[in-house]
C-alpha cells in the first residue's frame, strides 16, 4: 500500500468563472488543500472557488506570475505543492500515479505530461504534448520570471508519466486577447534581460527567427499531422513571438540610444 502524503494545489486565477469549476472539481476529494491566488476578479470566480472548497487569497497582480506562484506556495501546509493554471484539469491517471510515488521518493520535484487542447482538439504533435515541471516538495523549489516563469529546484527531479489536461482558450479571439496582455509583460522582460537589444537583433526576431519558429513547430515537430489545427496553432504562436518583439521595438525606438544610432 502506498505511503500517505499530503498535497496542496495552488491555482492562479483572474476572472476565470468559465474554467474554474472543471479545474477545482478535478482536485476535490484528492488534494488536501486547494489554494486559489486571485488577481482581484470581478466575476464569480471567488464564489465558485469557495463553494468547491478552495481557500481564496485576493492578491493584486504585481507583474510576475512567479511571485503569484511563490505567494500561493507560502500559504500551503502540505508536504507537496502542485501548481496549476485555472484552465488545467488533473486527470485520474495523474492522481493515481502521484499516489504511487509521492509517499516514498528521493526526488524533490517531478515533471509530468501536459496535453494541450486547441478548440477541443487534443494536440499530439507540434511540441504541444510535452513535459511540464510544476510539482515539488514545499520548501525545495521556487519560481523566477514574469510570464513563462521558471522553477528552480533544490534536489533531483523525477518523471511522472501521466497527463495534466490544458484547455487554454475557447476561441481564437480569446487567445489573441490574452496574448496581447501577456506580450506586454514578455516585451518588458526581454528589455530587462536580453543582452543584445540592437536593431539588427530585433529585426532578426521579427523575420528569420519567426520563420524558423514556424518551421520548428509545423515541420520539425510535425505539427502538420494535426491538420488545420496544427497549421493555425503554429501560426498563432509565431504571431505571439512577432508581437512581443514588435512591442520591444515600439518601446525602444524613441529612446536616446536608438535615436542616436547607438543600437
Amino acid at each position: 500500500m502506498p505511503d500517505k502524503f499530503t498535497i496542496a494545489a495552488v491555482v492562479l486565477t483572474r476572472n476565470s468563472e468559465k474554467q474554474i469549476s472543471a479545474c477545482l472539481s478535478s482536485l476535490k476529494g484528492w488534494a488536501d488543500e486547494i489554494i486559489l491566488v486571485d488577481g482581484n476578479s470581478t466575476d464569480k470566480t471567488k464564489i465558485i472557488a469557495e463553494e468547491l472548497g478552495a481557500r481564496v487569497f485576493a492578491h493584486a497582480f504585481l507583474g510576475s506570475f512567479a511571485k503569484e506562484r511563490n505567494f500561493g506556495a507560502d500559504q500551503a501546509k502540505s508536504e507537496w505543492i502542485l501548481q496549476l493554471d485555472c484552465d488545467e484539469v488533473v486527470s485520474q491517471d495523474f492522481k493515481d500515479k502521484c499516489s504511487q510515488v509521492l509517499g516514498q521518493t528521493k526526488f524533490s520535484a517531478f515533471k509530468f505530461m501536459r496535453r494541450n487542447f486547441f478548440l477541443n482538439h487534443p494536440m499530439q504533435y507540434g511540441g504541444w504534448y510535452h513535459w511540464s515541471q510544476h510539482l515539488y516538495r514545499k520548501g525545495f523549489a521556487f519560481y523566477e520570471g514574469r510570464v513563462h516563469e521558471n522553477m528552480i529546484v533544490n534536489g533531483e527531479v523525477g518523471n511522472i508519466q501521466a497527463d495534466i489536461l490544458h484547455y487554454p482558450f475557447d476561441s481564437i479571439a480569446e487567445f489573441i486577447d490574452r496574448q496581447n496582455r501577456y506580450t506586454n509583460l514578455q516585451a518588458q522582460d526581454i528589455i530587462d534581460t536580453e543582452k543584445d537589444l540592437s536593431l539588427k537583433n530585433v529585426k532578426y526576431n521579427l523575420t528569420w527567427k519567426a520563420l524558423k519558429l514556424f518551421k520548428k513547430m509545423y515541420l520539425n515537430k510535425k505539427g502538420y499531422k494535426e491538420g488545420m489545427h496544427g497549421l493555425v496553432f503554429s501560426g498563432l504562436f509565431v504571431f505571439v513571438h512577432f508581437l512581443k518583439w514588435a512591442k520591444v521595438w515600439e518601446r525602444l525606438k524613441d529612446t536616446d540610444n536608438w535615436k542616436q544610432g547607438k543600437q
